[in-house]
């Protein structure tokens, strides 16, 4: 359906397959698998099952990485503002985690209000930077998340992405341990400093490549896992990969959506799924859930 949705006739041109809707489903797929597995980790590193990388922080650090290198070397090649929106997506994530660390455990709903207010304020410093150099409308092709450009040969970073949700499962026995907590895991023989730094690798580095590639796309990694884990447990080792293959349907299905609405104009898929999401993080949180089975 993804290939078939389009202003083009693919009979007028064979090659619009090939060089933009399998690379537009594929980026797709790919962005919302790494971004879904990324929301699950963070939910076990923090133990909250509110947060997810672009309400935690770490969506607005890469962000301001980006606007940082694009101040400072103009001329930056893609490889190096990636590597400064990781840099940054993972400094960012880290100041989170630190400051969750300190956060009372007896009210859970102070977790993700934290990580708003938080990402806020690091997004605001992004915009106030853009603002003075007159890069408003270059900073928003990043905070709002959309396919229109991808094409081939402008989306393969997003391969490093589902390379690390793969990873990611290798880790998943241990993710899962870890978000039983601290004491536990160490108990349980667990390096739980690794683990963490392990996870705090993958969940910057999936959101830094998908911010830099086809722009920060909200609430994939919050309703997703919440969702699965909801109807399938909290056992990564058997969840992750219903996680990765939900997303990546998630994602192109408001994509599709997105093209559908107003066709032949096209509505971002950060815009839908800012909507969407929206009503499922309400539900979420008012909806009691079912034993895991």
């Amino acid at each position: 359906m993804s290939v078939l949705t389009g202003v083009a006739s693919l009979g007028g041109d064979p090659w619009l397959v090939l060089v933009s809707r399998l690379p537009r489903t594929a980026a797709a797929m790919l962005a919302g698998a790494g971004l879904a597995v990324s929301g699950v980790i963070m939910q076990m590193l923090v133990r909250n099952r509110f947060v997810e990388p672009s309400t935690a922080g770490t969506g607005q650090s890469a962000g301001f990485g980006l606007v940082a290198v694009t101040l400072l070397y103009p001329a930056a090649g893609i490889w190096l503002k990636m590597l400064a929106a990781i840099a940054t997506a993972l400094i960012g994530t880290a100041g989170f985690l630190a400051l969750v660390r300190r956060l009372p455990a007896r009210d859970p709903l102070l977790v993700p209000l934290t990580g708003i207010v938080y990402g806020g304020i690091i997004g605001a410093a992004t915009t106030f930077q853009a603002f003075e150099r007159d890069l408003i409308q270059y900073i928003d092709i990043w905070m709002n998340g959309e396919f229109s450009g991808v094409m081939l040969g402008r989306y393969e970073y997003l391969w490093i992405a589902g390379a690390l949700a793969v990873l990611a499962y290798l880790y998943a026995d241990r993710f899962t341990i870890a978000g039983i907590g601290e004491d536990a895991s160490r108990n349980l023989g667990l390096n739980y400093r690794q683990v963490m730094a392990i996870g705090l690798a993958i969940v910057s580095v999936i959101t830094a490549v998908t911010v830099v590639t086809v722009g920060m796309i909200p609430f994939v990694g919050l309703v997703v896992p919440n969702i699965v884990s909801r109807l399938l447990g909290e056992n990564l080792r058997r969840t992750l990969p219903v996680v990765a293959a939900s997303g990546a349907g998630l994602v192109l299905a408001c994509d599709i959506l997105g093209r559908l609405i107003r066709f032949p104009f096209e509505i971002p898929v950060g815009t839908v799924l800012g909507v969407v999401g929206a009503v499922v993080f309400l539900w979420l949180l008012h909806v009691r859930p079912r034993s895991a089975r």
